[in-house]
This record gives structure tokens, C-alpha cells and sequence, in this order.
């Protein structure tokens, strides 16, 4: 007796839409990943003004948060303004 032959999937073709799935699956991943970590695959606008420019921290806002959190003592904090001034 002949096995049954149930069209295409029977014989293994299933898999071709199996590969073709995991790679659109993996494609996406690949795109948040690196979105994430670079900003640069897709722009989301979360880091822009009310114009639509990037920006990013000066260094004095970043030096205030630092001694604010209380990372750098007073003195670092005063030689580290007068050297960015």
C-alpha cells in the first residue's frame, strides 16, 4: 500500500515558510536592537526639541548632576567649571 501523499506539506515543504518567518522574525529583532542602541536605524524622535534637533546634555548640566548626586567634592567640581568655562 502507498502512503498518502497530502499535497506539498506532506513532503517536507512546510519548512520553506518555517525559514522565511524566523527570518522576518530575526530581521525585526536585528532592527530594534540596533535602534536602540544607536538611534540611527529609524528615527523615533525621542531625543529632540520642539524644532525637531537633536540635542544632547552640555557639559556643564552634566557636571552640576554629578556634584548634585555627590560624586565629585567641591573642589574637583569648581577646577573641573573652571577648566570648561
Amino acid at each position: 500500500m502507498e502512503p498518502m501523499y497530502n499535497g506539498m506539506w506532506y513532503g517536507g515543504m512546510w519548512i520553506f515558510p518555517m525559514i522565511g518567518f524566523c527570518m522576518m522574525m530575526c530581521f525585526i529583532c536585528a532592527m530594534v536592537f540596533f535602534n536602540r542602541r544607536s538611534g540611527s536605524c529609524f528615527d523615533l524622535g525621542y531625543d529632540k526639541d520642539t524644532k525637531g534637533h537633536s540635542y544632547s546634555k552640555s557639559a556643564l548640566e552634566i557636571l552640576n548632576k554629578r556634584y548634585a548626586s555627590g560624586e565629585i567634592t567641591k573642589e574637583e567640581y569648581e577646577k573641573i567649571k573652571s577648566d570648561i568655562s
